[in-house]
């Protein structure tokens, strides 16, 4: 009986001291992001979710939330956990912005977390395993949103991040979806030492936590902000004339239209050049200032946009078709691309421009814009 007291109490003072690390950890990446020159979208991204994390492990370890008082606002901050993370990886990674839409899962799980202890029991089964699957979703489309922008990210340092947030996040978010679902369907105690609020999930959370804040404390901001786009004098000035000669080719190559091409990757490019892509990538990021290479492509692209937008000669052209002739692969990347550069959806500066002109819009090319 003894042996078994003191084992107890070795496992919450374990429980007490991982989740306890994972929360100072998560202190220390707010302060040090939120004190950066980091844009504000990934700022306040980042305050949420460490702030969500904070308040999940305190909440999931008993010892460390009784010491503290038992804060019914650690309750508050854990439920939004995974769509804080997901808003998180979406605002890095994908260099989207914080928006209602993307607040929304964030939302859904908060309301459902508050709701989950104040339903009947017959109701807690299936609004638990509803906000695990969702929570799951929503890791999985982080996942491959990473994935899909590995190739294209310019910012080196920024692509080997990738790996690691990406094998942390969906590691936390597998094992504590596949634990949960594991101990409902067989009902083995065991799974129950992989979630949260015991010592092996605890430390899923302080590797989470402890990856974050190297990530914070190493990082420049430059790798997650635009660089000024402009061509600066190097050491070696035999490398900064070889670059040179790379920007007048890439220039010229540029000048033929082939950004028009759908699905033209930064791999592709290079092998048009008859350069390494690996020079490349770095040519157009340090020298050119961009960050990935959707954005290289995508300033030509809503360039030409923008032309036949304002021009009365193709106002019956649908929206659509502007965005496939010129390289993208569906509406809703052209909607946000332009939206990104212009402030405005490509409907809202046909109308402006025309209106500028003189000239009446026809009433067949406004047509309706795919959700941005």
């Amino acid at each position: 009986m003894l042996a078994w007291a003191a084992m107890s109490e070795s496992v919450a003072l374990i429980s007490a001291f991982v989740h306890g690390l994972a929360a100072g950890a998560m202190l220390v990446v707010c302060l040090v992001v939120w004190r950066s020159g980091l844009n504000p979208h990934i700022r306040l991204a980042t305050l949420l979710v460490t702030a969500s994390i904070m308040g999940m492990a305190v909440n999931e370890s008993r010892p460390l939330w009784a010491a503290m008082g038992e804060p019914a606002i650690s309750l508050v901050l854990a439920a939004p956990v995974a769509g804080l993370l997901w808003l998180f990886i979406l605002t890095v990674f994908a260099d989207w912005r914080i928006t209602p839409l993307t607040l929304a899962p964030a939302a859904v799980l908060l309301v459902t977390g508050v709701i989950q202890p104040l339903v009947q029991d017959d109701a807690v089964t299936g609004l638990w395993g509803a906000r695990n699957l969702f929570s799951a979703i929503l890791a999985v489309h982080a996942g491959v949103l990473i994935l899909r922008g590995w190739s294209d990210d310019l910012v080196e340092r920024r692509r080997r991040l990738r790996a690691v947030v990406l094998s942390l996040a969906c590691l936390f978010v597998v094992v504590q979806v596949s634990a949960g679902f594991a101990f409902r369907l067989s009902h083995d105690p065991g799974w129950l030492d992989y979630v949260v609020g015991r010592p092996i999930g605890g430390v899923v959370v302080a590797a989470l936590a402890l990856g974050m804040a190297s990530v914070a404390l190493t990082v420049q901001p430059t790798a997650f902000g635009a660089a000024a786009r402009r061509i600066e004098a190097s050491a070696d000035p035999r490398a900064d004339a070889a670059d040179r000669g790379l920007v007048e080719q890439l220039n010229a190559t540029m000048a033929q239209e082939i950004w028009r091409r759908e699905g033209l990757t930064i791999g592709g490019l290079a092998s048009e050049l008859g350069v390494p892509e690996h020079r490349l990538r770095r040519l157009i990021n340090q020298r050119l200032g961009y960050r990935n290479f959707a954005d290289f492509l995508n300033g030509r692209r809503i360039e030409a946009a923008k032309r036949r937008l304002s021009d009365p000669a193709e106002a019956r052209t649908t929206i659509a078709a502007v965005a496939f002739d010129l390289g993208f692969g569906s509406l809703g990347p052209f909607n946000r691309a332009f939206r990104n550069a212009t402030g405005s959806t490509p409907t809202e500066w046909r109308r402006a421009a025309l209106a500028a002109a003189g000239h009446a819009q026809e009433p067949a090319s406004l047509e309706q814009q795919a959700a941005p």
